[in-house]
């Protein structure tokens, strides 16, 4: 595939696709940067520029079986794609005149670029999205009125949905294509132009100079390097494919074994999602979704990626003790010598892209001028980029959005559907019922849905589709865990309390003073729902609210990301497997066994305050976290610095218990002070004898 976008002048189908691309990538930053275009057309200009891009790179007969004939049908759909767009936004103010009627040609317009967009969604991302997108448009057309309960929809006319479909705000130029258009496309392109100027490299050797000497360095070389690409590239299975083919090699040849090599490679890959400033396209969509500034959502971030890529470099520390891994004997890496060499075109674009950020400039435009950042940065190394490095950086980063440009615009059709019908509170509604006011039983509900979907979806729809079902009755519940502590401390305002008076009059004398949690639960269950919404808007502060918003859409995002390393279907694992030479499903294991901080790390998005506390508590739920994370390492494995019997096992998984679920500082403090004990206890063991590297296992 890559070599469709080289500059080969001896390829036709070469230099087509990477003009095409260079084309696609220069109007995005025209409309993005310099003209102020509309919405519709924007993103109809966006969705018929990677179809033309998709039907060339992602042909019929797959790469090595295309004939000529296979080729032409190509063109046709990705030409009849583009001029479907592109005709039906020109006739919109046509379609209004006409009180909202679709003509012949535009019902062959909407009917072909429905048809193209699900044949595109099929070759990027599989069968599964165009299925769903069957599903939801058949629902709310035809079988929806056929249901009972709940789920019963009466229908609208084909007229009515395919107007939507195209025009709506939700539709296939709606929200989500404008995100794909505008930030997600930009900040891919800037990840393109950080590669092609050298920074890859230099994330490489930077990892190796700073860990590659340290017990288990190899895999800590995996961890940090994974952890510096995520904020360039944001795609789990990139991070994979770029880092994976130095490091897994590095941890081999140190003597880990080669599927825990990979697990440790595509679960470190999986936090570069996770990691700002980039964090994929889920993060733009969320920004979107919430109303919250980009920059609040990256700010609070960090110190949650941190805590994941230490849980993994724990697990690596470890095995590095248990399986008495050696230390690589290569060429000394100097960190000073890393960072002079090519230090410059990494950090400063870098540091340009988050002083805008944080000053207030938009992620479009900050994405912008740090391209620029990254090219005048490259004139200061040897490695300077020139007009034919400019230009493949330009195709580079229209290539690597081919497959999320496309995604992003269909998925709009499903939560079209879902806003239209309303299924997505009726979804909610019943989380809630099942959890039954248990958050941590939501949680769990939402983590296995997110499986089954990440079974057969990338990331970013797993994570639109389930936060557009669940965030609404996660936040419900999240606002209610902190509802009952305002009414057991008897802290409700005047306002709300006279609201719940005339709800529960019998408990109105209750509602002055404070009361033990399990009765301030049973009295906030006893207000009917149509008068909860009123309180809660009242009692919760806006700034409580935005966080505990802000809260159900990260933790549904990192659940999301478990698709990535969890069996039977995780890309970035098999990534990984195929560079290992390793099982494909028993890698997945591994990989998922060390990926266990994406389903403890939103514990404390949900329990502590750490997204909207100050930062003082925020470090404070950090550093106890952080030892958290370390004792269920050692528990997991049975190992610290020297192996722990069944005993001291229990012991070290009590520990992490009382070090992240959330306790009182006290509470931290002796469990901190009984890990550091355990620590030290377990140095002076007298080491187990030497014997070969143990196969770690598998769960």
């Amino acid at each position: 595939m890559d070599k469709l976008f080289t500059s080969d002048k001896s390829d036709l189908l070469s230099r087509t696709v990477f003009v095409l691309g260079v084309g696609v990538s220069l109007l995005h930053i025209y409309f993005n940067l310099i003209a102020v275009l509309p919405s519709l057309w924007q993103n109809a200009l966006h969705y018929s520029g990677f179809a033309l891009l998709c039907c060339l790179t992602y042909p019929m007969g797959g790469p090595r079986k295309t004939k000529k004939w296979m080729r032409a049908i190509d063109i046709l759909l990705g030409l009849t794609a583009a001029c479907s767009a592109i005709y039906l936004i020109a006739m919109e103010d046509a379609i209004y005149a006409r009180g909202v009627k679709l003509a012949l040609p535009e019902w062959i317009a909407g009917i072909a670029l429905i048809f193209t967009a699900l044949e595109f969604t099929r070759r990027t991302t599989g069968w599964i999205i165009p299925f769903l997108i069957l599903l939801a448009l058949t629902y709310v057309g035809w079988w929806g009125g056929m249901l009972e309960g709940v789920f019963k929809f009466t229908g609208l006319t084909y007229e009515t949905i395919l107007f939507r479909s195209v025009y709506g705000d939700d539709g296939l130029f709606g929200n989500i294509a404008r995100i794909s258009s505008t930030f997600v496309f930009m900040f891919i392109l800037f990840g393109a132009f950080l590669l092609r100027s050298g920074a890859g490299e230099f994330v490489i050797n930077l990892a190796r100079a700073v860990a590659g000497k340290t017990v288990g360095g190899p895999g800590l070389v995996a961890v940090f390097a994974s952890g510096l690409t995520g904020t360039i590239s944001g795609s789990a299975v990139a991070n994979t494919a770029s880092t994976g083919v130095i490091t897994i090699p590095l941890m081999k040849k140190a003597g880990f074994d080669a599927k825990f090599a990979a697990g440790v490679e595509s679960a470190a890959s999986t936090g570069g999602q996770l990691m700002p400033p980039i964090m994929g396209a889920g993060a733009f969509v969320m920004a979107s979704y919430t109303q919250i500034p980009y920059t609040t959502i990256v700010t609070v971030s960090i110190l949650p990626a941190i805590l994941y890529f230490a849980s993994v470099a724990f697990y690596v520390r470890i095995e590095a003790k248990r399986s008495n891994v050696m230390m690589v004997d290569d060429e000394e890496v100097k960190v000073l010598d890393v960072l002079k060499q090519g230090g410059l075109p990494f950090l400063l674009p870098i540091t340009a892209l988050i002083g805008m950020l944080i000053y207030g400039f938009t992620p479009t435009y900050a994405a912008g001028i740090s391209i620029l950042a990254v090219i005048v940065a490259s004139w200061l190394t040897p490695n300077k980029m020139g007009i034919t490095a400019i230009l493949e950086a330009l195709a580079l980063g229209a290539k690597n959005m081919v497959m999320t440009g496309i995604l992003l615009c269909a998925v709009g059709l499903i939560v079209n559907v879902i806003a239209t019908t309303g299924i997505g509170n009726t979804f909610s509604l019943m989380i809630t019922h099942w959890a039954d006011g248990n958050l941590l039983i939501a949680m769990i509900l939402i983590a296995l849905a997110s499986l089954v979907l990440g079974m057969g979806l990338p990331v970013t729809a797993a994570y639109i589709v389930l936060g557009t079902l669940s965030a609404p009755a996660l936040y419900n519940l999240i606002v209610d865990a902190q509802l009952v502590q305002i009414i057991a401390g008897g802290l409700l305002s005047d306002e709300a309390r006279a609201i719940m008076m005339l709800a529960i009059p019998d408990k109105a004398a209750l509602l002055t003073q404070a009361m033990p949690v399990d009765q301030a639960k049973l009295i906030l269950d006893a207000i009917p729902q149509d008068l909860l919404g009123t309180v809660r808007d009242i009692a919760i502060s806006p700034h409580a609210a935005t966080f505990a918003l802000l809260s159900a859409h990260l933790i549904i995002f990192w659940l999301s990301q478990d698709s990535n390393v969890t069996p039977p279907v995780c890309l970035a694992a098999f990534t990984a497997a195929a560079i290992a030479k390793t099982p494909p499903m028993l890698t997945g294991f591994y990989s998922w066994k060390l990926a266990k901080g994406l389903y403890i790390v939103p514990l404390l998005f949900a329990y502590t305050p750490m997204l909207g506390g100050s930062w003082a508590d925020d470090l404070t739920i950090f550093f106890f976290a952080f030892l958290g994370l370390y004792a269920f390492a050692g528990a997991f494995q049975g190992h610290l610095e020297n192996r722990l019997n069944p005993l001291l096992r229990v012991v070290a998984l009590v520990l992490a218990f009382f070090l992240i679920a959330p306790y009182s500082v006290p509470v931290h403090s002796v469990a901190a002070v009984a890990l550091f004990i355990l620590f030290f206890f377990n140095i002076k063991q007298k080491p187990a004898p030497q014997t070969p590297p143990a196969q770690p296992t598998a769960l």
